[in-house]
């Protein structure tokens, strides 16, 4: 009986880190989400940005809140990262820079202006030409490069 306890004990202990893993894979890519969005949102708005993303985990929230001040609502923030398409209604009202993470969001709602997404284990970044345009967004010569210019 001892012995059984021993080996269930050492088989669960081989498998827990798998699981310590996963959280640290996940924090890194969220770390270097927030280093992205942290750049856009600095190169499109020259004052101090404030960010609200709807519904933020709470380990999310740990991680962003070293790049940004965290809004707790729309209506304060003037940078809206919408990462799981839970933007309400109430927050479209207002003039503000709202970007997802998600390529298909931004083609069928004009009211972002990019995305940041991952395709294929790899970052991706995008702007709309035509939206900056109608923003007045002027974004840093090092983000340039993703200007599309999608026809609407």
């Amino acid at each position: 009986m001892k012995i059984l306890i021993l080996l269930f004990s050492i088989f669960s202990f081989g498998y827990t880190q798998q699981y310590v893993f996963m959280v640290d894979k996940y924090n890194k890519e969220v770390e270097l989400e927030a280093k992205i969005i942290s750049k856009i949102a600095s190169s499109s708005i020259k004052e101090k940005i404030k960010l609200y993303i709807p519904k933020i985990s709470q380990q999310d929230k740990e991680i962003y809140s070293k790049y940004f001040d965290l809004s707790l609502d729309c209506e304060s923030a003037n940078f809206i990262f919408d990462k799981k398409g839970l933007i309400e209604t109430s927050c479209k009202k207002f003039d503000k820079l709202f970007f997802t993470n998600n390529y298909k969001r931004l083609i069928s709602n004009k009211k972002y202006y990019g995305a940041f997404f991952w395709n294929k284990s790899r970052p991706n970044i995008v702007f709309v030409k035509q939206r900056l345009m109608d923003n007045n967004i002027n974004i840093s010569k090092e983000h340039k490069q993703f200007i599309e210019d999608i026809y609407e």
